[in-house]
């Protein structure tokens, strides 16, 4: 249906209009821009001002000594170990407590949030089974 919509659209207002408006299409003066953070005002007399507050300060690490690089080469070797599947990750980080929780008498089958269970999707920005699952 949308597609229907919008190729409507685009004959009862023109395709020109469908376009996306860039500088080019702009008068001389317009200049969209990157979406860059202002550092300052402009005043009415075209004067820039730049105030310091509004300048980012980045706050880095130190990083001496630190040995590892921030590249890796596309000829590096691929890792030895597979990827995880589900079933390793849940015997690896889960089941240990589980089973702890079991031997000390404090397991609780309603309470499974303890070890990372989530009930419902909601609020979640990638859903496991979203709402408009194929099935």
């Amino acid at each position: 249906m949308g597609l229907l919509t919008e190729l409507a659209r685009g004959l009862v207002r023109g395709a020109d209009r469908m376009s996306p408006f860039t500088s080019k299409r702009g008068p001389r003066s317009y200049n969209k821009g990157r979406g860059a953070k202002k550092l300052g005002v402009l005043t009415s007399n075209k004067k820039f001002i730049l105030i310091k507050e509004m300048v980012p300060q980045f706050i880095v690490p130190d990083l001496e000594g630190f040995k590892l690089k921030p590249y890796v080469s596309y000829r590096a070797p691929e890792g030895s170990e597979p990827p995880m599947t589900a079933k390793q990750l849940f015997t690896e980080v889960v089941a240990p407590h589980i089973k702890k929780d079991v031997k000390e008498g404090t397991f609780d089958p309603n309470n499974l949030e303890k070890y990372g269970f989530e009930p419902t999707q909601e609020g979640k920005l990638f859903q496991l089974f979203p709402k408009n699952y194929v099935r």
